[in-house]
Parts: C-alpha cells; sequence; structure tokens
C-alpha cells in the first residue's frame, strides 16, 4: 500500500488509536506499524485473532500486559556471563510475573470456553515460578536489597546495626554531658560517612577528635570525636562488606536467570504479541466492530458502515456494495452531504480489514482483497511548484493510471471539479470509462450531470446520492444506491434568503434538457420516499401481525390444555360413576339371591331395598352432571362484574369478568380457567352480604344472642369504589369474617391505575388481626386481587 493513500484515508489516526490500548513497549511498536496485508491467508489469521481476543475480553475482561518491559540487553549480558542489576532483576520478575497472570487468564475455565487461535500463545509462557519467587524475596526495590537474601547479608547489617547503636549512645552521652558547653548546637551529624558533632571553634582543643568540615562561617567545626573514630572505622569496613555481599547476591541471580534466557525471550516475545492482539480486540470492542468476510473476487458489501474517526453517537451509518452488479459508484449530492465521507469510509475500511482490524459496521460485511488502493482526495495545490486545484488532482490521478490493475480500488472525489465544467464532466466522463472497461472497482463524488446520464445509460456503472432534507437545509448522510442526487442549489439559496426573481432568472437560464433532467430527479427522489415509507408501515405492520398471530396462537394453545383437562377429568368422574352404578347393581342380584334362599324378615328387605335406592338416587344426580338447568331465568341485566356465579354444565364456580354481550354471553372466571358462557348455563350464587344489619335474639334468660349467619362470604368485591369507601366496607368485612371464624379471604379490587389497591394495602399494613397480605397467583386474579391471612 502507498503511504500517500494510507494518510489520505487517514489510516494513520487508526493506528494511533490501536497503539493507545496497547501497554507494552513492543506491543505499541507493533501497532504503530501495522501495515494492510495483501496475502488473505495472512488476513484471515489476524482477523480470527482479533476475533478470539474480543471474545475473551467480553467473557474475562481486559488484561494487562505493561510489565512487558525489553529485557533483550539483559539477555545479551548474561549469555556473555555478566551480572544484572537490581533493576534489571526485577524488570524480569515483573515480566515472569505478567506470564504467570497472562497463563492463568488463558486458561478455559467453563466447557463454554472453547480453544481458539490464542491457545498457542498462551501455551507458550513459562511463568518460572522460583525464579521470580526468589528474584521478589532478595530484592526489594531497585535500591534496596532483603536481609534475608543471604546469611551473610543478614549478619553484616545487625553488625552495622549494633555499631550505629553504640556510635549514637557514645555520641549521645558526650553531646549531652561533658561537650555539653562546646558544642554550637546538641544535635549529631553527618559528613561524608562519618558520624561528628558541631564544635564552636574557639573550643577547638577542649574537644580531641578529628576534623572533617567546618560551617560556611568558619565558626563551627565538625568533629569526630576519638571515642567513636575506631566504631566508625568499623561502619565503613562493614558498609564496604555490605556492597560485596549485595554484589554477591546479584550475581548469584544472575547467574539462576541465566538457565532460562531463551524462556524469558519466549515469553516476552509472546505476552509483546498477546498485547497487540488483544489492543486489536479492545479497539474493535470500542468501536462496536465486527469481523468482515473476506474475498478476491472484487466484492464490496458494507452493511451499517460508521466512520470509525466520527462520533459513534451522531454518526450515520451507510450500507454500500460495489463490484457484483456494477464496478462503478457514481456518488452525487450538495455539498457537506457525506459523500466524502462516504468515499472514506470504503477506503478506510478496506485498510482496516487488511490490516487485521475489525470494522465498526453489521456482521457478515464483506471485503475485497485490494493489492493496491489509489485514492484523489481533498486539494492539493502548491504554490512552489505552480500547481492549481485541477493540476495537482491532475497529478495524481496520472499517477494512479500507470499502475492500477484489476486489483486494485481507485476513490475519487470530485472527479473533474477545478476547470471548465463541460470539460471537466467529458474528462471525468472518459478516465471512468477507462477504468471500467478494464474492471477496475471505482468509486467518484462528483456535482456534473452529465457524470448522472453516464451511470443511468451505462450497464455495469450504478448511481447513489446522499441524501439532503431542503426543508431543514440539512443533510441526513444516508447513502442511497441507485438514485442520482441533486445539488439543490435553488431550494438551498432560497431557504437562505436569496430573492426569489433572482432564483426564477436563474432557472430561466437552464436549458430545457437540464430542467428535465432535474424534475426527473426529485421525482425519483419523491416516489422514493413514498416508498420507504409505505415499506416502513408494511414492516410495522407486519411485525404487528406476526404478535398477534403468536399471541393467539399462544391462548388458543392454552384452552386446549385446558379443554383437555376438563375433559379427562369428565371422563374419569364418568368411569368412576358407572364403576359404583356396576357395583350397585352387582350387589343387589347378590342380595336377591340372598333373601331368596335365606328366610330374613320382610322389613330387613324392605330397609335394604330403601338403601339401594338412595344410593342409585345419589349416583344418578351425580351422572347428571351437565344437564342441570338454573333455577329460574336470569336477565342480562341481572350479572354485575365480580359476581359469583355457577357454570351449570361444568359443575365450577366462578366470577363474572365481563358483562353480557347481545347474544348474552359473558366471561366467567374460574380459577385458571376463563371461559365465555351464556347466561342460560349460570346460576347467581346468592350470598348474605357480611354487610346487612345483625340480627339479635333474646334467649330464655334475657340474654341477647348473636344470630348471624356462620356463612359469611370468603371474597369481598370492591370494584368501582374510591378508596375511603372500600376501606370503610373491609373495615366491617374483615370483622365478620373473623367472628365467622374465616382464615383466608378474598379482596377483589381489580388493577386499574393501583390507586385503589394500593389505598387497601395500607390498611392492611395497619391492622393487628392481619396476619399476612399478598397478590392472587396468575389465574386467580394476579394484581386485581388480594389474598389476606387472618389471624
Amino acid at each position: 500500500m502507498n503511504q500517500k493513500t494510507l494518510t489520505k484515508l487517514e489510516f494513520d489516526k487508526i493506528t494511533a488509536l490501536l497503539e493507545e490500548e496497547a501497554g507494552s513497549f513492543r506491543g505499541r511498536q507493533l501497532c504503530r506499524r501495522l501495515k494492510p496485508m495483501t496475502d488473505l491467508g495472512k488476513i484471515d489469521t489476524f482477523q480470527e485473532q482479533t476475533a478470539a481476543a474480543f471474545t475473551r475480553i467480553v467473557r474475562k475482561g481486559r488484561i494487562s500486559f505493561g510489565d512487558a518491559m525489553p529485557v533483550e540487553e539483559s539477555m545479551k549480558r548474561l549469555e556473555v556471563g555478566g551480572a544484572l542489576t537490581s533493576s534489571e532483576l526485577l524488570r524480569i520478575c515483573r515480566l515472569l510475573a505478567n506470564a504467570a497472570r497472562a497463563k492463568s487468564y488463558g486458561r478455559h475455565d467453563t466447557q463454554e470456553d472453547s480453544s481458539d487461535c490464542l491457545d498457542a500463545y498462551f501455551d507458550q509462557l513459562e511463568p518460572l515460578t522460583p525464579l521470580s519467587s526468589e528474584i521478589e524475596r532478595c530484592i526489594i526495590s531497585e535500591d534496596e536489597i532483603s536481609d534475608d537474601a543471604s546469611s551473610t547479608l543478614k549478619h553484616i547489617r545487625r553488625s552495622i546495626g549494633s555499631i550505629n547503636d553504640k556510635v549514637h549512645s557514645t555520641l549521645s552521652s558526650l553531646v549531652n554531658g561533658s561537650l555539653r558547653t562546646y558544642l554550637q548546637d546538641p544535635i549529631i551529624t553527618m559528613r561524608g560517612d562519618r558520624y561528628c558533632i558541631p564544635v564552636k571553634a574557639e573550643y577547638r582543643g577542649q574537644v580531641q577528635g578529628l576534623i572533617h568540615d567546618q560551617s560556611s562561617t568558619g565558626s563551627t567545626l565538625f568533629i569526630e570525636p576519638m571515642a567513636v573514630v575506631k566504631l566508625n572505622n568499623d561502619l565503613k569496613e562493614l558498609y564496604a562488606k555490605e556492597q560485596e555481599e549485595i554484589q554477591a547476591i546479584l550475581a548469584r541471580l544472575s547467574e539462576e536467570a541465566a538457565q532460562y534466557i531463551e524462556e524469558i525471550r519466549a515469553d516476552y516475545r509472546a505476552l509483546t504479541d498477546l498485547d497487540f492482539i488483544f489492543a486489536r480486540g479492545a479497539l474493535a470492542l470500542s468501536m462496536r466492530g465486527s469481523r468482515p468476510v473476506f474475498n478476491e473476487e472484487g466484492r464490496i458489501r458494507i452493511r451499517e458502515g460508521r466512520h470509525p474517526l466520527l462520533d459513534q453517537k451522531t454518526v450515520v451509518p451507510i450500507t454500500v456494495s460495489l463490484g457484483e452488479d456494477f464496478t462503478l459508484l457514481i456518488i452525487t449530492g450538495p455539498n457537506t452531504g457525506g459523500k466524502t465521507v462516504s468515499l472514506k469510509t470504503v477506503g478506510l475500511f478496506t485498510l482496516m480489514g487488511q490490516a487485521g482490524l475489525h470494522i465498526p459496521a453489521g456482521d457478515r460485511s464483506e471485503l475485497a482483497v485490494f493489492h493496491q488502493v489509489y485514492a484523489d482526495i481533498g486539494d492539493e495545490q502548491s504554490i512552489e511548484q505552480s500547481l492549481s486545484t485541477f493540476s495537482s488532482h491532475m497529478t495524481n490521478i496520472v499517477s494512479f493510471l500507470k499502475k492500477v490493475d484489476e486489483r486494485s480500488l481507485v476513490l475519487f472525489d470530485e472527479l473533474g471539479a477545478g476547470t471548465d465544467p463541460t470539460e471537466g464532466a467529458a474528462l471525468a466522463i472518459a478516465i471512468l470509462s477507462h477504468l471500467h472497461s478494464r474492471n477496475i472497482r471505482t468509486m467518484a463524488t462528483t456535482h456534473y450531470s452529465e457524470l448522472k446520464v453516464y451511470a443511468l445509460s451505462t450497464p455495469g456503472v450504478e448511481n447513489a446520492c446522499c441524501e439532503f432534507d431542503v426543508e431543514s437545509l440539512r443533510p441526513t448522510y444516508r447513502l442511497l444506491i441507485g438514485i442520482p442526487g441533486k445539488s439543490n442549489a435553488f431550494a438551498i439559496s432560497g431557504k437562505l434568503g436569496l430573492p426569489d426573481y433572482i432564483i426564477e432568472d436563474a432557472k430561466k437560464r437552464l436549458s430545457e434538457q437540464d430542467v428535465s433532467f432535474e424534475d426527473l430527479l426529485s421525482d425519483l427522489e419523491a416516489s422514493r420516499r413514498t416508498i420507504e415509507k409505505e415499506r416502513e408501515e408494511i414492516a410495522a405492520y407486519r411485525r404487528e401481525a406476526e404478535s398477534l398471530k403468536q399471541q393467539a396462537a399462544q391462548r388458543q394453545a392454552k384452552l386446549d390444555e385446558q379443554r383437555d383437562r376438563i375433559i379427562r377429568e369428565a371422563n374419569e368422574k364418568a368411569n368412576a360413576i358407572l364403576r359404583e352404578a356396576k357395583e350397585v347393581a352387582d350387589e343387589t342380584i347378590r342380595n336377591f339371591h340372598k333373601f331368596g334362599k335365606e328366610n330374613i324378615s320382610a322389613a330387613e328387605m324392605e330397609k335394604e331395598r330403601e338403601r339401594l335406592r338412595k344410593k342409585i338416587k345419589d349416583t344418578s344426580a351425580a351422572s347428571s352432571l351437565g344437564s342441570q338447568k338454573p333455577k329460574k331465568k336470569h336477565k342480562p341485566s341481572d350479572f354485575k362484574l365480580g359476581e359469583s356465579v355457577k357454570v351449570l354444565s361444568m359443575n365450577l364456580t366462578g366470577t363474572v369478568s365481563s358483562l353480557p354481550d347481545s347474544r348474552g354471553n359473558v366471561t366467567v372466571q374460574m380459577g385458571i380457567l376463563r371461559s365465555q358462557v351464556n347466561i342460560s348455563d349460570l346460576e347467581i350464587i346468592e350470598e348474605p352480604s357480611p354487610y346487612a344489619q345483625k340480627k339479635f335474639s333474646r334467649t330464655s334468660k334475657g340474654k341477647i344472642a348473636m344470630g348471624k349467619s356462620l356463612s359469611v362470604s370468603p371474597e369481598i368485591n370492591l370494584l368501582g369504589k374510591t378508596v375511603d369507601e372500600a376501606v370503610a366496607e373491609l373495615d366491617k368485612y374483615l370483622d365478620d369474617a373473623l367472628l365467622s371464624h374465616l382464615n383466608t379471604v378474598r379482596v377483589v379490587h381489580g388493577k386499574g391505575t393501583g390507586a385503589l389497591r394500593k389505598g387497601i394495602h395500607e390498611y392492611l399494613r395497619r391492622q393487628k388481626h392481619v396476619k399476612s397480605y399478598h397478590l392472587a397467583e396468575f389465574g386467580e386474579g394476579d394484581a386485581g386481587v388480594t389474598i389476606v391471612e387472618l389471624g
């Protein structure tokens, strides 16, 4: 790929974004040096790696490779037998620790984590835990070696501490004792690596010792007392031994590290390669990218592509194709309408995809492998080279035409601009015809109407336009394939305030052919918008129909299941009744034979016959299920919402959930079963109101006894009442329910806005005799009924 094209299409900005995702030095280098490839095998390998990293980041989160610092110089020093510094050894330790973390991250913890192409990189990692643990034990930081690094070092430092204590105690006794009056300040200080005390110059003869320094004024001398000279000498000797031992420790650690030179190099390469791969995966995640499908037939199909350098929240996706039905695409439309962005999007996606990066587009987007991408975008006029805009473009195009072949992608922005429109249009058509005849994939933007006509009249060439809303004077940035665009110069000028008479004069100066062509474009655009709107409406209707169809199917399946259950239960009950009837018949025959053989009294025979008659009567009553008739004929006005009824044909009780229609059908909720039943098959269950006036009677002793019925309804209907009315009625009902020893009652309040339910729950929360309350289960009223437990 030529560098000029990479710059024109801003591929360097993509690599800069990629570099920000890498953490290691070599990883950033690999990102910075990334270039598009032309070998399909290598492209697929890079794409597969990026996809695997993307998947792992989504499943396990991001892993950092920032501690993978370069170690090659240290390895070369180890190869020649040199010793490493503490900082170099710590760098190796951090590298190995990072390798251990990466190794753990790379393991597949669950069966869902299938193996991928990155397993080979993770398998190369050797954490060398004994080596890293030993380095970590011996070296605390770049400037500090642990006391436990060796027994000798520990002994030396213990001796240094002991002598330091002696020096401090000796000097402290001198400072606070006999030499106190001779000192400038009662302190202990250091000069070089010797402990000293500040003595006034005039008392020089009073303090025996070695002078190491004096103050700038000469009034203070820093003297090492003779009492601590030997101790300071011993300290200096111990410090020298300490350094010797530290060098011995570093040499020992370096010797251990030298045994794993190739392993450490392999760890560094694997970690930085993984850093590079995971940077590509992280970039794909941040761009919401997907893996493109590559082909070598020159076919491009980008679905909902978003330019990666634009704001992802506001960028308008484009869908574009090239190389299948047509090999040349001419994009027209007004300025700032998105033509150049569409051109750059196709070119940049091609470069990104061939570099192994995912593209911010929809799944199954397709890209072709091009050996070269040529782009003539932007103004390159040069004062130094005496090049005008047209000359600079033409110079660029000439260089293209010398190198271009069937494996190239060519992008032109405003082809033929910067010169006489007639000549420029003719020249543009000639260049495009030349490329089209050679079957070279080409995209071009233009304002020339002649190119629109050329696209309409030439096989293998297609028009496209960037949509523009004339009413708001704003481009929509949508790319429309198959429709030539208008420049909308007159409309935009009118909206901006140009007088109508000037615009009319300009229209008169257009040729009749130009006007007809622009009118044709307007008609095409209007037709397209109408068809698109109707298509969206049809799609919405289709989705709604599918949803209703699914709901109906689910409802029908539920009804079929309930019907089958009811029929199954009815058959089981009928079989039980038949078995019982057969048993009664058999028993009757046996008794008949027994009475005929034995001497049994007539009274006993009559008693047995009466028992059998009662049993047959009960069996007949049970077998007559479904043939019952209501006690009285009800009118549609007799039925009210929430009223308790009995469905005679099913021998089930329920509540009315809808008023009778014109045919006398009502909807009855029977537990989880909801069915439409005619009022002729219903019988209203007469229940005494729990709020009726209580009757009292006097006993023979004159005491008042409560004669209230113990059959208080286990359900109260509060539908249609205000919160105050409902609470007052519920309060009375709960008192009656407690007197009737009801443990559980149902409060029907409906769903509605939820205000009534909330008010009732607030009341129940404050009642001491309410043990608990909760909404009914699915099929028993749901959120429209509250179950209350009394205690």
